[in-house]
């Protein structure tokens, strides 16, 4: 394999809304419309955040289906900031919960762990 394992991810989340919200205030990102293909016949709604073809990591959305709930898995997905108490800090005043406070993973920096809106939990990187 000659690049990083993920390639895309999808957050999947009941109420687009709320959890565009909750996004977009803790990473302090906007999130764009993503279309759906007409021919695949399922009705989704997805929004992307930020992404460069050239940029280092995996791009991806929150994404809403029917069929498909939100919650806590045996997936999970860090986004990687400068600092991952900066972040961290962000995410009551939006609505979610911090599961673990910034924490030492060694030589790797450091992460937290939260639950958005939807009851997903995701991670935060950082180096410092």
């Amino acid at each position: 394999m000659k690049q990083n394992p993920v390639g895309w991810f999808e957050i999947y989340v009941s109420d687009m809304p709320r959890a565009r919200a909750f996004y977009e205030a803790v990473l302090g990102v906007e999130l764009s419309p993503l279309e759906a293909p007409s021919e695949s016949g399922m009705m989704v709604e997805m929004w992307s955040f930020p992404m460069g073809e050239n940029l280092p990591g995996a791009a991806g959305a929150l994404a809403r289906m029917d069929g498909v709930s939100p919650g806590g898995g045996g997936t999970l997905v860090y986004f990687s900031c400068d600092d991952c108490a900066v972040e961290a800090g962000r995410v009551a005043g939006a609505g979610g919960r911090v599961e673990r406070e910034k924490m030492s993973i060694g030589p790797y920096g450091f992460i937290a762990l939260a639950h958005d809106t939807e009851g997903n939990l995701f991670g935060l990187h950082s180096q410092a």
